[in-house]
């Protein structure tokens, strides 16, 4: 069994978990895989991960599991309450091979935003660890043991890098559970204090670290089916977040329409009402230069702000962005899969995005084209007009 624990996922699916039940209960929404590997024969696995499937919505949340998510003072008592009584149910998950038989594999979401949400992230994480026991079923992990090294010692010992921190966002596309929770334990051991935590609950309740997110790319797009209009709903949604945690969790995600259209409607009253804007498409340097102006024109001393960086990152571009921004606001740092599943073998490059929410299309149109993923052109071509952006690359088909 891959997935043992429904703690066994990112923090920000629990954080947009209770915004949906308490703001949006009756939500439906429809969720798409896509594997962005050219050549990858995923279908022979089809069934396997079925298997899997089935054993994850067996699980349910233990007594202890239950405490310790009360205990994070973000988390309401009616959430944990709700969650004692949920289970995940294979009824909305479909999985078959494509009909253009190519290799690749549909999964498909549809159901309840409330008792869907949790699907992604250990579905993504079982997708992966099935593809790896079988194409690298004897895989000796010491050269992945070698490369976690020099990144840690890379880190740690560099003079001048004393307070540059990284925190483990890996669960998605990670090797496996168990190599996964072998590379927190080592770099909570290499790294000691510049670890700055996990973004997979269940790593940080079994180590003590802090788990680490807000918000994903789905929250902001189910608002264009959510918010009182489209060109209202990137506003609607920050509102709508403000609402929940009262200044608590405070990072906004800057690339749903692109970092122009995300810096109009990030006024000065977010400006001040919100920690920090998180980097996840296009160029980091020239995002953080435009964040950090933004905030200047805005009267707010960027020293007093957040930039999260979780990009495609790996240490040494860590290191050159804290070279580059350091002593000019603060910062944090999260990297995926340099460091859960760089062992050897090429990792998975895999996603699943939502693709409608209400039954109307919803999209995310980044500064990086090839993150972009949506079933509807027409909708594509309104939501730029609307938002005022400019034509970029052809869109990545849906799956």
């Amino acid at each position: 069994m891959i997935v043992s624990s429904l703690l066994d996922t990112d923090l920000y699916k629990f954080s947009m978990m209770q915004v949906v039940l308490h703001q949006y209960p009756a939500a439906q929404v429809e969720y798409r895989f896509k594997c962005r590997n050219p050549g990858v024969n995923l279908v022979p696995y089809i069934e396997e991960i079925r298997r899997e499937l089935d054993a994850l919505c067996t699980l349910r949340f233990s007594d202890s599991e239950l405490e310790y998510l009360r205990g994070w003072r973000f988390i309401k008592s009616d959430f944990v309450d709700f969650l004692a009584l949920f289970q995940l149910n294979t009824k909305y998950v479909d999985i078959t091979p494509s009909p253009l038989n190519n290799g690749e594999i549909e999964i498909r979401i549809q159901g309840p935003w409330l008792h869907t949400i949790l699907f992604e992230v250990p579905l993504l994480a079982i997708v992966n660890e099935v593809y790896f026991r079988n194409t690298h079923p004897d895989l000796d992990l010491s050269e992945g043991r070698r490369r976690l090294r020099e990144k840690i010692s890379l880190l740690r010992d560099t003079p001048g890098y004393i307070d540059c921190r990284i925190a483990d966002y890996g669960t998605r596309r990670r090797f496996s559970r168990q190599w996964h929770r072998e590379v927190a334990e080592t770099l909570h051991e290499g790294l000691g204090p510049q670890l700055a935590g996990t973004s997979n609950v269940w790593l940080a309740w079994q180590l003590g670290l802090r788990p680490l997110g807000t918000l994903a790319h789905e929250y902001l797009q189910a608002h264009q089916a959510l918010g009182p209009r489209l060109r209202d709903s990137q506003v609607a949604a920050l509102e709508a977040w403000a609402k929940e945690y009262r200044g608590d969790l405070g990072i906004a995600l800057s690339d749903v329409y692109g970092l122009t259209a995300f810096l109009r409607d990030f006024d000065m009253y977010f400006c001040k009402l919100f920690d920090g804007t998180r980097h996840d498409s296009g160029d980091p340097f020239a995002w953080g230069e435009r964040v950090l102006a933004h905030y200047e024109a805005n009267r707010v001393d960027p020293r007093s702000k957040i930039l999260v960086f979780s990009d495609g990152l790996d240490v040494p571009k860590v290191m050159k962005l804290y070279e580059h921004f350091h002593g000019r606001c603060q910062l944090a740092f999260g990297v995926g899969t340099n460091i859960t599943n760089d062992v050897g073998p090429v990792p998975l490059n895999i996603v699943i995005k939502m693709v409608r929410c209400n039954g109307q299309p919803v999209a995310k149109l980044s500064d990086s084209p090839g993150k972009n993923m949506c079933q509807d052109d027409a909708y594509i071509a309104y939501l730029r007009q609307v938002f005022d952006i400019p034509m970029q690359a052809e869109l990545e088909p849906a799956a």
